[in-house]
């Protein structure tokens, strides 16, 4: 009798590809000259990569979504959503011991889910039960995991090592990862990733009209942000930065003179 291994395993695998193949692609690549970013030349040219998948399908199919959707249904939707990532934000503010993300993301889900008609409306809101974001990501940090090389996704975009690593986790945690209706689960995924780039329209176009180069911003602001998340808005004394120039906040300091120089 032939043995199958179970659906998540499966499942979990197939997502596994994706830090893999980034590997063998980044140790292919030429080292940058951010020591963040040692695979910036493959980096750079997975982001003109997407770029031109978000041009031709997701910034058209988003524009579209936020001309024909009035804003109380799009509203729904992002809540409908913004649920179903609390319950795996339950989950993991459990795994980093915070008590008081666990008990909001709790009690938001249990209200949104009765009050909030399956989480279409957000009560938990206004009874000031905080939205407290967190994935496995942000755990692996928590547990003292470093976030690794940048990288950048297909498709899915800005990344870290750690992040991607998390990422068969995080989509198995989600509930739509347990959806058996396949048809419902990619329908619902695409709703939700073009709700989200919907959102996003007003900042992409200011971002790629203020940035003189999008790939350094993008890449900056995401690093920041995902330290943030990690220690919740308060992150260690920052460590030094070698793609700044010398005396901006960070920079690395240049070494010291010899004797020999200083006289």
């Amino acid at each position: 009798m032939k043995m199958q291994a179970p659906a998540w395993f499966r499942l979990s695998g197939r997502w596994a590809v994706i830090p893999m193949m980034l590997i063998v692609a980044g140790c292919a690549s030429t080292p940058g000259g951010d020591p963040r970013d040692p695979w910036e030349s493959y980096n750079r040219s997975m982001s003109k990569f997407n770029d031109a998948v978000d041009d031709a399908v997701m910034k058209p199919v988003a524009t579209a979504y936020k001309t024909v959707l009035p804003t109380p249904v799009r509203t729904g939707v992002g809540n409908f959503f913004g649920n179903l990532s609390d319950v795996w934000s339950f989950v993991n503010n459990v795994l980093q011991g915070k008590a008081e993300g666990s008990l909001h993301s709790f009690w938001r889900v249990v209200i949104n889910t009765s009050i909030g008609i399956g989480g279409i409306f957000d009560p938990a809101t206004e009874m000031r039960l905080e939205r407290h974001r967190e994935d496995f990501g942000q755990t692996l940090g928590r547990w003292g995991a470093p976030p690794g090389p940048y990288l950048v996704l297909p498709i899915l975009g800005p990344s870290t090592f750690r992040d991607s690593v998390a990422l068969p986790v995080d989509f198995y945690g989600q509930p739509l990862g347990h959806t058996d209706n396949i048809r419902l689960r990619n329908s619902l995924t695409a709703l939700g990733a073009v709700d989200v780039r919907a959102r996003l329209l007003d900042v992409g176009n200011i971002l790629d009209a203020a940035a003189l180069d999008p790939y350094t911003f993008k890449r900056e602001a995401f690093l920041q942000k995902r330290r943030n998340d990690v220690y919740d808005g308060n992150p260690p004394g920052d460590e030094e930065r070698y793609d700044l120039e010398e005396g901006e906040p960070g920079a690395a300091k240049a070494p010291a003179a010899s004797a020999s120089q200083a006289q």
